[in-house]
């Protein structure tokens, strides 16, 4: 295997590091801008890309987004897509973030997404999380998603075994169930946290970094 370049190690970093110990070191700058700024060095290294080259930088979206991560720049669809999807509030209610990984289905990483909620309870959390990958996969041309969260009460609730009484959780769920029925075939998966620790990895990173 040849030696990786400066421009693969920038790219790397930008995409997968904290990077949190630089934030705290320059004041006013974000791992967003961060990533950025490691991105436009490592284009700057390679030189013009050439003209009918796919983007890596996904199109931008509403200011309310969630932060994309990437893992693999590919214009080709991905009709199934496995999500993993959680939410993490510190106090309950308390800071609270959103994070969902999406797979294909050989189980390579697609993206990792990231949204800080400000303060929100864990149920919350647990929802928009879920959003966030939905919407993404749809953005991604996936007709078929296997969902995977540890929250019991979110796969029961949009299963139909659980009633939604929560009138927070209420629009969050209608919403959900709307991005569902989207898809040709869903199947919902409750799974135990260790088998969610991307999804829970990146929704702490969403409070730890304000994603």
């Amino acid at each position: 295997m040849p030696a990786p370049s400066i421009i693969d190690i920038l790219r790397h970093i930008a995409r997968e590091e904290p990077l949190q110990g630089t934030v705290r070191e320059f004041r006013g700058l974000t791992r967003e801008h961060l990533g950025q700024l490691i991105e436009e060095a490592a284009q700057r290294l390679a030189g013009p890309p050439p003209a009918a080259a796919p983007s890596a930088v996904s199109p931008p979206e509403k200011a309310e987004s969630p932060r994309a991560e990437p893992a693999v720049a590919s214009s080709e669809p991905h009709p199934r897509l496995r999500i993993y999807s959680d939410g993490a509030a510190r106090g309950n209610p308390g800071p609270a973030g959103a994070g969902a990984v999406l797979m294909d289905p050989t189980g390579n990483v697609v993206a990792r997404l990231g949204r800080f909620l400000g303060t929100q309870t864990n149920n919350c959390a647990e929802y928009m999380g879920l959003l966030l990958g939905l919407k993404h996969a749809h953005a991604l041309g996936a007709r078929e998603v296997d969902v995977y969260a540890d929250s019991e009460l979110l796969i029961r609730q949009l299963g139909g075994r659980y009633q939604v009484k929560s009138a927070t959780l209420k629009p969050l769920y209608e919403e959900a169930r709307k991005l569902l029925k989207g898809f040709t075939k869903v199947k919902l998966h409750h799974v135990p946290r260790a088998q969610n620790a991307e999804a829970d990895e990146m929704s702490n990173r969403a409070i730890d970094e304000r994603m």
